[in-house]
């Protein structure tokens, strides 16, 4: 377990991320998913520990929500902490939206709060600084949220360091949720270095490259990937991004094997070494995938293990 910033939450080293639960029916999805599974996933996942669950109003444009909140609801432990995201409304033919305007935001709170099932939000968070120009007002309307106890908490993802001094002009920033991997390190450089100096709480998303770093994938299944999964267009499933990536997948097969865990777990790790980093969300479609990363949390990376893998 870490704390979570100064949020006074403490949260699993891993968190469950629910981006693949929106489906395929939007254009960030990940194809075609069953519902009844990733019910089980977060069972399992809850039952084996993780006390939180990332999501957004965005995945499947309330589909994760709604998911989320039924495996929620037919769980018969202690309700995990529900982290959710706002500010990417659904425009036309299931396209995304940007809007940090307040009324947007509102309308987008009250979704979510009513897909979720619950009467406060434990983590209310801007999905991306997106217009640039409406960050402060999107910020005012965060905290005039938290004010009114809608949302316990408020958080920011996708923010460089000046985006970030500009809203915590206005209130705290109390988390800070960024891509962090092997193959995407770039947050290292001040993003990180900030947040911590700053005490703000970071849980960061996709620690195994969106399933670049897993161990399972290879070329014949990128190939493989239907057409309604975005990463089919993402440059780092492509070249000349590939090569290198599945080398550095060979590098964690070997560091795997050494360490008795799943390439994954080393990958997820790896990105929890970082003392800035409180939390990782790991994305799981079936109950079979958690077991393999979740001992994530307790893997200790030598700094030879490390700079093996870093190449």
């Amino acid at each position: 377990m870490a704390a979570l910033g100064n949020t006074g939450l403490e949260i699993s080293r891993v968190g469950f991320g629910a981006w693949a639960l929106g489906g395929s029916n939007y254009d960030w999805g990940w194809g075609a998913q069953d519902d009844e599974q990733s019910i089980a996933a977060i069972h399992h996942a809850l039952d084996l520990g993780v006390n939180w669950i990332d999501t957004a109003a965005q995945y499947g444009f309330g589909h994760s929500e709604q998911v989320v909140g039924r495996a929620v609801q037919t769980y018969s432990g202690e309700r995990p902490f529900l982290f959710t995201k706002g500010g990417q409304p659904e425009g036309p033919n299931r396209t995304t939206l940007q809007s940090l305007r307040r009324d947007s935001l509102r309308r987008e709170v009250e979704g979510s709060l009513s897909r979720l099932g619950v009467d406060a939000i434990d983590l209310y968070q801007i999905h991306w600084p997106i217009p640039d120009d409406e960050i402060e007002e999107g910020w005012t309307t965060l905290a005039e949220l938290k004010d009114e106890g809608l949302v316990r908490h408020i958080g920011v993802s996708n923010f460089d360091v000046a985006q970030l001094r500009r809203a915590q002009a206005i209130a705290p920033v109390e988390t800070l949720q960024p891509p962090y991997s092997l193959v995407d390190r770039e947050v290292e450089q001040e993003i990180l270095p900030f947040a911590e100096r700053e005490g703000i709480g970071v849980i960061v998303y996709s620690p195994m490259g969106s399933g670049m770093l897993t161990g399972t994938m290879t070329r014949e299944r990128i190939a493989s990937l239907p057409d309604d999964d975005w990463r089919k267009r993402s440059p780092g499933f492509q070249e000349p991004e590939l090569t290198p990536r599945l080398e550095l997948v060979a590098r964690l097969e070997r560091a795997a094997e050494r360490l008795e865990a799943s390439p994954g777990a080393v990958a997820v790790a790896w990105t929890l070494r970082n003392p800035a980093v409180d939390g990782a969300i790991v994305g799981f479609r079936r109950p079979d995938q958690v077991d393999p990363i979740l001992p994530a949390a307790d893997l200790e990376l030598s700094a030879e293990d490390a700079a093996e893998l870093e190449g």
